[in-house]
């Protein structure tokens, strides 16, 4: 299975964008998918989860109110909106599929994509 993120980009502090995972060789409408993001010099971070079905997310604090991740399984592409941003939300965004449902390592997930750059200007 293949990840692909896009979306990213350049944005000001208080603006939005929506990155979308899209898989190709395998549907993931059987997995939970995840999103990361690693900013220079920081290790990956987790920020948000999405069960198989989407009825269940999960955040990290720092982004909880401000994002939102969906999915949509026809598609098989996953979705993270990112409103109200803040420099600091400044990374490589990556997704993943969780070998199981809703995760928050990094290594219960068994795919990633290649990831999309994010950057919040002040």
């Amino acid at each position: 299975v293949q990840l692909v993120e896009s979306g990213g980009g350049l944005v000001q502090a208080g603006g939005s964008l929506r990155l979308s995972c899209a898989a190709s060789g395998r549907t993931l409408g059987n997995y939970g998918v995840g999103w990361f993001r690693q900013a220079p010099g920081k290790p990956r971070e987790f920020i948000a989860t999405i069960s198989t079905s989407g009825s269940s997310t999960y955040y990290v604090d720092s982004v909880k109110g401000r994002f939102t991740i969906s999915r949509d399984n026809a598609k098989s592409t996953v979705y993270l909106q990112m409103n109200s941003l803040k420099p600091e939300d400044t990374a490589v965004y990556y997704c993943a599929r969780s070998a199981g449902g809703i995760a928050t390592m990094a290594y219960e997930y068994d795919y990633w994509g290649q990831g999309t750059q994010v950057t919040v200007s002040s």
